[in-house]
């Protein structure tokens, strides 16, 4: 069986449509958020209490906070350039531009 899978196309520094691959190591990071609060032993005690609340209920907190700082670390990291924002933007509105038929023509 044939795969219609099209070659990879050239990158903005070649004048051909920006590469994007969401395959950053940094996309591991937004893991920790989600596992950490899954350790119970963490957070399975009343004590240190903080103005007078239990543990659990404190580090939930923090968990939210560790959950969102992750989250930036992960955007700032992984964002993309200015020339490939403006890259992508200008392949956005070439491809927009030709007609419909010519688009179907190369699938």
């Amino acid at each position: 069986m044939a795969s219609s899978s099209r070659p990879p196309v050239d990158g903005p520094a070649r004048g051909g449509t920006p590469v994007r691959s969401d395959r950053s190591p940094w996309n591991w990071l937004l893991l920790v958020p989600i596992v950490v609060p899954l350790i119970v032993p963490l957070y399975n005690h009343v004590e240190p209490t903080l103005f007078g609340w239990p543990l659990f209920y404190w580090l939930q907190l923090a968990f939210v906070a560790l959950g969102v700082l992750t989250t930036v670390l992960v955007y700032r990291a992984t964002r993309r350039s200015p020339q490939e924002r403006a890259a992508a933007r200008a392949a956005v509105e070439r491809d927009g531009a030709r007609p419909t038929s010519t688009r179907d023509q190369e699938r």
